[in-house]
């Protein structure tokens, strides 16, 4: 069952990105992972409506969307594979304004992902939105 999160879910947010961060994000460093947790902490997390699936006490893989944007989507090492991630997708592509998603270019299995979902890639930023040299493509469906 998708629930949707409030910042009393902050906590389990943040552990499953960094858990699913270090074992999909092979590009970043563990200082950088700190940096980025630390930011969405700050800024990343109260604009979005997050949503997340939940097994027993563990957020499994969670969601955060925007007006008309994916804005992360992020799941428990424990559970890639496991179909919670299409579940997500699932969800956020019922509502019709969704049309946009970024991924990191590092990262290809994501990018097939969102490809996929029928979106394709309508630009590319040589710098992700901390400046950090990560590029971001910019997809839309």
């Amino acid at each position: 069952m998708i629930l949707e999160l409030s910042q009393s879910h902050y906590d389990d947010v943040l552990d499953t990105w960094e858990k699913s961060v270090a074992a999909t994000h092979h590009f970043l460093k563990p200082q950088e992972i700190k940096f980025y947790k630390t930011a969405i902490s700050k800024y990343g997390l109260p604009p979005l409506k997050l949503f997340g699936i939940y097994d027993k006490s563990i957020l499994s893989g969670f969601i955060g969307l925007s007006e008309t944007k994916v804005e992360m989507l992020f799941v428990h090492p424990d559970y890639i594979g496991t179909g919670i991630g299409k579940k997500l997708m699932s969800f956020a592509m019922q509502n019709p304004k969704i049309k946009f998603i970024d991924v990191n270019e590092e990262n290809p299995h994501a990018l097939a992902v969102y490809r996929h979902w029928g979106f394709t890639v309508i630009s590319r930023d040589e710098l992700d939105d901390s400046g950090k040299p990560h590029p971001i493509l910019h997809l839309s469906r």
